[in-house]
């Protein structure tokens, strides 16, 4: 379109920018949960952002339906940071569920306590880069911790 009283330049119609897959509702609410980002997400992703720990992290990354708090490609590994709420309610259910799709989709998924995050910082990079870089449980090293057991 010609600008009025120009003779040139063009207009270009809002429709969200960007192809097809940009604007998929699972996008569009992945931006949202970048932008409103929990205290210990933030605080785990000033750690792990621009390869820190030496390979890639994403943040609020969708996944089917599912959008999940940190995702490592390289490792199919799917990090949920989880605060008090998800003990109450539906959300255990919920959770559950989320689980099983991102299992049953191939990945790794490892729920992380959002108190661990604030508390032991250093202890949860550690385990996050030992689970990227060594995934295999060590059947010596005794069964894996369960959501919710300190490590």
């Amino acid at each position: 379109m010609i600008l009025p009283g120009t003779g040139r330049g063009t207009i270009r119609k809002a429709n969200g920018g960007g192809g097809a897959s940009l604007r998929k509702p699972e996008v569009y609410a992945a931006r949202k949960l970048r932008r409103r980002m929990s205290p210990p997400e933030v605080l785990l992703w000033s750690q792990v952002r621009r390869r820190k720990l030496g390979f890639k992290v994403l943040r609020q990354h969708p996944i089917g339906s599912y959008s999940a708090d940190f995702y490592i490609p390289t490792a199919r590994l799917v990090i949920e940071i989880d605060g008090g709420g998800h003990d109450f309610g539906d959300r255990p259910k919920r959770d559950n569920g989320r689980d099983r799709y991102m299992l049953g989709q191939g990945y790794r998924v490892l729920r992380i306590a959002a108190r661990d995050v604030m508390k032991n910082l250093d202890g949860v990079l550690s385990y996050i880069t030992a689970q990227v870089t060594d995934p295999l449980h060590q059947p010596a090293a005794g069964p894996p911790p369960r959501h919710g057991e300190e490590q």
